[in-house]
């Protein structure tokens, strides 16, 4: 049984106090900032007692025979979701401080089926990276190997997850920064379908990528979470019309699923460890009685430079509300003016990497280049999603398997001087974004110790058979043993 169930089902049976599971996460939350992951952006003691005592009420006036999903999990949030009880910043210098007068929609749903807040944690600012160096509040540092990075933008949130101070977190996705921490963390990490979870309350980078995810020990905590809080929300009308997601069975074998491999995701000079990490779940599935078939995705090859103009563009529109006057510290230069504040707030207030997304955007939108890259841009999107749809409609395949990212955790450091190595390492996850289509990341193995993950992606909406399978692949392969 995975760690979320084991939790609820004692909390809810009455067998534990919700006390004692906050107490318990209070010691875990003070050893992972102890080691010095500085995956933790705000948590208290205190505030931990208070959502104990919350449960502790929930259970008590709780009708007779109905059951709390998640009583007593503890839940770590990327600082991009907001809640009224703590500091909402971002990562960024911002809004050092910020409060917000509300709470996410994810948020909310999950207090309502038993959970606990346990923590903000820590990301790359605005959510904008892949390594969460990020951070105004500093880097995040990989569990296994303080040298190394957890990946991002999600970073803190896969580092408390991986280091065992919480049996699940929430992330965000827009191009894979839920997937590929997943990944270089050895966890789970799932994207939904753009629509299926509610945006409302999570701070917005870009607008037709963003999508709530979720981080798990194992495959059953990422999918308990998700089905609490999946479903249509009034207060968000990019969220489809359907109700909250119901989990199925994890099936023994894979009799009569086919999985394509796309060709374009296995090139040359792919990590050899990562390759064998996906030859190893390959076979695995094969022997499990699933049929294996090699497909095209032929646009691939330009899922990233789509993203990088898509992704900006949108970022360039949203953070124009962050000028100084409504959210956060302001810099203003004595005696300035008016444009003088929006100067001086926006360059010492963002860090590099957001000053340089928004100069991104802000050119390819602009008068003269707006057809020749964002229009672009957006008629390549529909290029990649029609290859999903061909794979899936036309290939008859079920699911499709690739590799998460194209090696383990790097080195800190190795990338941040040089923007385009960074992005590259987010080819494999950035085209399911683009599409709107649910993806996780399952561990496959290790590669002299360091994580090696999977991707199965499914059509839109098919996040049930996609954690089932999943399951199933789990309950066969050791994400733990070395590969080669």
């Amino acid at each position: 049984m995975s760690a979320v169930a084991n939790i609820a089902r004692a909390v809810g049976g009455g067998r534990a106090p919700a006390a004692a599971a906050a107490r318990e996460t209070a010691r875990l939350l003070k050893q992972a900032d102890d080691r010095g992951l500085n995956a933790i952006l705000d948590w208290s003691p205190a505030l931990l007692d208070q959502e104990a005592e919350r449960v502790e009420g929930q259970l008590r006036r709780a009708a007779p025979g109905t059951t709390l999903p998640l009583a007593g999990v503890p839940i770590a949030l990327k600082d991009n979701l907001v809640t009224t009880e703590q500091p909402n910043t971002c990562g960024s210098r911002i809004l050092k401080g910020y409060r917000s007068p509300y709470n996410a929609t994810v948020v909310d749903r999950l207090r309502a089926a038993g959970a606990m807040i346990a923590a903000k944690a820590n990301l790359d600012e605005f959510a904008m990276g892949s390594s969460t160096e990020h951070s105004a509040y500093g880097r995040v540092r990989h569990p296994l190997d303080p040298s190394r990075v957890p990946g991002g933008s999600s970073g803190g949130s896969a580092a408390l997850v991986a280091a065992g101070a919480v049996p699940a977190a929430l992330g965000s996705e827009t191009g894979g920064s839920v997937r590929q921490p997943a990944s270089f963390c050895g966890i789970v990490g799932v994207k939904p379908t753009y629509g299926r979870v509610s945006r409302f309350g999570l701070v917005a980078f870009g607008s037709s990528l963003d999508c709530v995810s979720v981080f798990g020990e194992k495959v059953d905590d990422a999918a308990r979470v998700l089905s609490v809080i999946s479903g249509h929300d009034p207060r968000d009308a990019t969220t489809a019309d359907r109700p909250a997601l119901k989990l199925e069975p994890v099936p023994r074998s894979l009799h009569g699923v086919t999985i394509g491999r796309p060709r374009e995701y296995f090139p040359a000079d792919l990590d050899p460890g990562v390759r064998a990490g996906l030859d190893r779940a390959t076979e695995v599935a094969r022997e499990l009685g699933a049929t294996i078939k090699d497909v095209s995705l032929p646009h691939s090859r330009y899922a990233v430079n789509t993203y990088y103009i898509v992704a900006p563009a949108e970022a360039a529109a949203n953070l124009a509300r962050y000028d100084g006057v409504r959210y956060g510290p302001r810099w203003l230069p004595q005696g300035g003016d008016l444009p003088a504040l929006y100067r001086s707030t926006r360059g010492e207030g963002f860090g590099r990497e957001v000053r340089r997304r928004i100069l991104i955007g802000t050119y390819v939108l602009s008068a003269g280049y707006y057809d020749a890259y964002y229009r672009k841009a957006q008629q390549v999107r529909a290029l990649l999603a029609e290859d999903f749809r061909r794979a899936f409609r036309d290939e008859g395949v079920d699911f499709l398997l690739t590799p998460t990212t194209p090696t383990p955790a790097f080195k800190a450091g190795d990338k941040v001087e040089d923007p385009v190595a960074m992005y590259l390492a987010d080819i494999f996850v950035c085209a399911v974004s683009l599409a709107g289509l649910p993806a996780l990341s399952l561990p496959v193995g290790r590669v002299q110790g360091l994580p090696v993950g999977a991707q199965l992606i499914a059509p839109a909406f098919e996040e049930a058979r996609l954690l089932a399978l999943a399951g199933t692949l789990e309950a066969n392969l050791s994400g733990t043993a070395e590969v080669r």
